[in-house]
C-alpha cells in the first residue's frame, strides 16, 4: 500500500487572511463611527459650558452689586456711629462742666453763707462805742488818699503785663505777687481788664468790655497769670495805646497798672504825645486814666542782657506816670 502523504499547515492560510482583514475593518468603522460623533458631543458641552458661564457671571455680578450696597450702607452706619461717638463725647464734656459748675456753685454758696453768718455775729459784737467810732472821719480812709504812694481812687483797673522771655524767666512769680497785691488794694472795683503789651486780653471772651470783680474772677485771673504766655515785643506801647483808645469814657476813672521791664521803640517823645492826645484832660484838667507802672529789674539782673532797654522803660514811664497822675515803682530786688 501506498501511504498517504501528509501535507504541511499553512500558517496564512486564506481564511486567516479574511478573518483579520475583518477584524482590521471593524476597528477602523469603529473608529470613524466615534469621529463622526464626537463633534455633536463637544458642542453640547460647549453650549452648556457657555450657559453655566452666564450664570456665573449674572451671579458674579448680582454679589458685586449687593457688595457694593453693603459696603455704602456700611459706610453710612459708621458714619453715623462716628456722629453719635462726637455727640456722646460731647454731652460727657457738657455733663462734667454742669457738674463742676454745680460743684463751684454749692461750695461759693456755703462760702457765702459762712461768711455772712461771721459778718452777722461780728456786727452782733459791735458796742455803741464801737459804732461810733467807726462813723467817725478819723477813722475812714478818704477815696483819694493813696496806699504806698499811688491812688486807689479809680472805679476801673487795667494790667498791662509785659510777657517777654525775660519776666517769663526772672520776674514771673514777682509778676503775680505784685499784681495780688495791687488786687488787695482795691477790695472792690467796677470792671477789670488785664492786656499784654501788645494788646492781646488774657481773656478773649472779654476782649472789648470790662471783666466783672467778683473774688471768683479775681482768682481765675491769678490762677490763669501762672501759665499766660502770649507774644510779646518787649514794649508796652501797643498795650498802653490800645487800652485807652478802647476802655477811655469821660464818666470813668480808670487806672492802669503797666508791669514791665523793657522798652524797646524808637522815640519816648512820639509814645508820650500819643498817649497824651488818646487820654485827654477833662475841664477841670484831669485826665480820666491813671498810668501807674512797675518796673523789674531784670535786664540789671542779668548779664546777657544790655541795660539800655530796661533804663529806656524807666524813663518812659516816669514821664508817663507824672503827666498822667501815677507813679511809677521801680523794683530792686527779683525775690517774690
Amino acid at each position: 500500500m501506498r501511504r498517504r502523504q501528509r501535507r504541511g499547515v499553512e500558517v496564512f492560510s486564506l481564511s486567516f487572511l479574511d478573518a483579520v482583514c475583518c477584524g482590521f475593518g471593524a476597528i477602523i468603522l469603529l473608529f470613524v463611527l466615534n469621529k463622526m460623533g464626537e463633534p455633536k458631543a463637544l458642542e453640547v458641552a460647549q453650549t452648556e459650558m457657555r450657559g453655566l458661564i452666564a450664570r456665573l457671571e449674572a451671579e458674579l455680578f448680582e454679589i458685586r452689586g449687593e457688595t457694593t450696597r453693603f459696603g455704602r450702607v456700611l459706610r453710612s452706619r459708621e458714619e453715623q456711629v462716628s456722629k453719635e461717638t462726637v455727640a456722646v463725647a460731647r454731652l460727657r464734656g457738657d455733663l462734667t462742666r454742669v457738674q463742676g459748675q454745680y460743684q463751684a456753685s454749692r461750695q461759693l454758696s456755703e462760702v457765702q453763707d459762712i461768711v455772712q453768718g461771721r459778718l452777722l455775729a461780728a456786727q452782733q459784737e459791735l458796742s455803741e462805742e464801737m459804732k461810733r467810732l467807726q462813723e467817725q472821719k478819723a477813722y475812714r480812709r478818704p477815696p483819694e488818699s493813696p496806699v504806698g504812694g499811688i491812688p486807689v481812687d479809680s472805679e476801673y483797673i487795667i494790667f498791662i503785663v509785659d510777657t517777654s522771655g525775660s519776666m517769663q524767666r526772672f520776674a514771673w512769680p514777682l509778676v503775680r505777687r505784685k499784681m495780688e497785691e495791687v488786687l488787695d488794694a482795691y477790695p472792690q472795683v467796677r470792671g477789670l481788664q488785664i492786656m499784654n503789651d501788645e494788646g492781646v486780653y488774657m481773656f478773649s471772651r472779654y476782649a472789648g468790655k470790662w471783666i466783672p470783680d467778683t473774688p471768683a474772677r479775681r482768682r481765675a485771673i491769678l490762677d490763669r497769670l501762672r501759665s499766660w504766655n502770649a507774644f510779646s515785643n518787649s514794649s508796652p506801647v501797643e498795650g498802653i495805646e490800645a487800652a485807652i483808645r478802647t476802655f477811655w469814657s469821660a464818666d470813668r476813672k480808670i487806672s492802669l497798672y503797666v508791669f514791665g521791664d523793657e522798652f524797646t521803640g524808637d522815640s519816648i517823645d512820639e509814645v508820650v504825645e500819643t498817649v497824651d492826645r488818646l487820654n485827654r484832660p477833662d475841664a477841670r484838667g484831669e485826665r480820666k486814666v491813671r498810668i501807674h507802672a512797675i518796673g523789674f529789674p531784670t535786664i540789671f539782673s542779668q548779664a546777657m542782657f544790655g541795660e539800655n532797654t530796661g533804663v529806656r522803660f524807666a524813663t518812659l514811664m516816669r514821664v508817663l506816670c507824672e503827666r498822667n497822675g501815677g507813679a511809677f515803682v521801680a523794683l530792686n530786688d527779683l525775690t517774690p
